[in-house]
């Protein structure tokens, strides 16, 4: 036991202090092949369920703060907890995920894990947690408080209309306006419209 917690210690890395033990106990009791991976803007997190040949796996973006990173893992072990319980049989962000994730945020909540407004966020969004951590938008707001400052970094509702802004693959848009919950932005070699998540972040381009 003691040489696997060990290999697993690069973990505390990207944990906030104090809950790699309990991290490790979901892990280790389940016996997850967890895989840190580089920035996806599609996902941050990803669980895929255990088979006669594999055992439960987990990816989680390595480039999110302590933070998220501990958020975004304990949302795919909620997969796994209600995979284990109901197989493919519910759907996989239905009341019975929504509970198990707010039973795992809760087991953690109760050791003041996280900061005050983080807390406070967690616990508004247990109320009915939103199917990915990409689209709770409060969550990602205030995570974001967080986050190492990079240089012309922004939300997209953070850019005023008509400003340009570049996404990975330098692929450059002009920021429009916002209808119901996406902001309509122009791809400028294209001339195409595409609808953006208020809180993607994105590098904006001064004029």
């Amino acid at each position: 036991m003691a040489k696997k917690v060990e290999s697993f210690k690069v973990l505390e890395n990207y944990l906030p202090a104090g809950t790699f033990e309990k991290v490790f106990t979901y892990i280790d009791f389940h016996r997850i092949q967890l895989t840190i991976t580089r920035e996806r803007l599609s996902v941050l997190g990803d669980y895929r369920n255990s088979t006669p040949s594999k055992n439960h796996r987990i990816s989680v973006n390595g480039n999110l703060n302590r933070f998220a990173f501990l958020y975004t893992l304990l949302h795919e072990i909620a997969h796994l907890l209600v995979f284990n319980k109901y197989g493919h049989k519910v759907a996989s962000h239905g009341k019975e995920w929504k509970q198990a994730f707010g039973e795992v945020l809760l087991d953690f909540l109760k050791v003041d894990v996280f900061p005050e407004d983080i807390r406070v966020a967690i616990e508004q969004s247990m109320l009915n947690p939103a199917a990915s951590s990409c689209a709770d938008a409060a969550i990602i707001r205030v995570f974001r408080n967080y986050d190492v400052k990079k240089n012309n970094s922004y939300l997209v509702e953070e850019l005023e209309i008509d400003d340009h802004f570049v996404i990975k693959g330098q692929r450059l848009f002009k920021r429009g306006e916002q209808i119901r919950t996406r902001i309509k932005c122009l791809e400028v070699n294209t001339n195409k419209m595409y609808l953006f998540s208020p809180v993607m972040e994105v590098i904006r381009i001064a004029k």
